[in-house]
């Protein structure tokens, strides 16, 4: 005849086997802890930051060409010398300002240059192994490089040697604008991956969840009568005597 399983008996049971329970979440919470600490390795995690606009000078100025081929500009009288020219223009780019317009165009460039910086070979040849992704912060015109990676020296060396050839190719593919670092990246010292703390408590949950599941199926399997309370339960009929096992007890 089945036995007839209730959320009393369940906790029962379980209390019952409280012990083993306890011992198999602590066995499996350190076979997650070996386990995280030996088998995998740890993921480190760094990042730079540049920038993009769409107006500004370009370090490279016209005056050293001009200087390397000997040309001169020439002068007129009406409007005065060069170096009187170049101070009025020197005047004019401080009085310069920002406008909205340069940037948003400013954060369109940055959007254009992700995914351009991201499928360029000569950019992602530097990648050396490591995981490498980009991203604008915050739809603005700032573009961050993270870098993972098992070695945490070189996720340094990878994101200085991305920043640097991003931009040369900004510079090869655009005729205007300018790009410019604002953080370098660190040596990171503490790995992002795995979660030692984290792995371990899933293991003793695990752990813990299989012992209980364990003590009620050993439960549903067994049908032994061990105590008057079973016969009460399958037959529904009161106990009035038990009559002792002499050879169990040694009398």
């Amino acid at each position: 005849m089945e036995k007839k399983v209730t959320i009393q008996k369940v906790f029962s049971i379980l209390l019952h086997r409280l012990p083993l329970i306890i011992l198999s979440g602590v066995l499996m919470a350190l076979i997650f802890f070996v386990y995280t600490s030996v088998a995998i390795k740890p993921v480190y995690s760094t990042s730079a930051m540049i920038y993009v606009q769409n107006y500004g000078k370009r370090s490279t100025d016209s005056t050293d060409d001009k200087e390397a081929t000997g040309a001169t500009t020439p002068t007129d009288p009406k409007k005065g010398s060069s170096s009187e020219l170049d101070s009025i223009q020197s005047n004019n780019e401080l009085a310069q300002k920002i406008f909205n317009s340069d940037l948003a165009g400013s954060s369109a460039l940055a959007s254009n240059c992700v995914i351009l910086f991201q499928n360029d070979p000569k950019i992602t040849e530097m990648y050396n192994g490591c995981k490498v992704n980009m991203s604008v912060v915050s739809n603005s015109f700032y573009i961050e490089v993270a870098v993972q990676g098992t070695d945490p020296q070189k996720c340094k060396v990878v994101a200085d040697n991305v920043v640097k050839r991003c931009a040369e190719v900004f510079y090869d593919r655009f005729s205007y604008g300018s790009i410019n670092g604002i953080r370098d990246a660190w040596v990171p010292t503490t790995p992002i991956s795995p979660n030692k703390t984290r792995n371990t408590f899933i293991g003793a949950a695990i752990g813990i969840l299989l012992a209980c599941i364990i003590s009620i199926l050993l439960e549903l399997i067994d049908t032994t009568i061990k105590h008057d309370d079973d016969l009460s339960s399958m037959y529904k009929v009161p106990v009035f005597a038990e009559i002792p096992d002499f050879d169990s007890s040694g009398r």
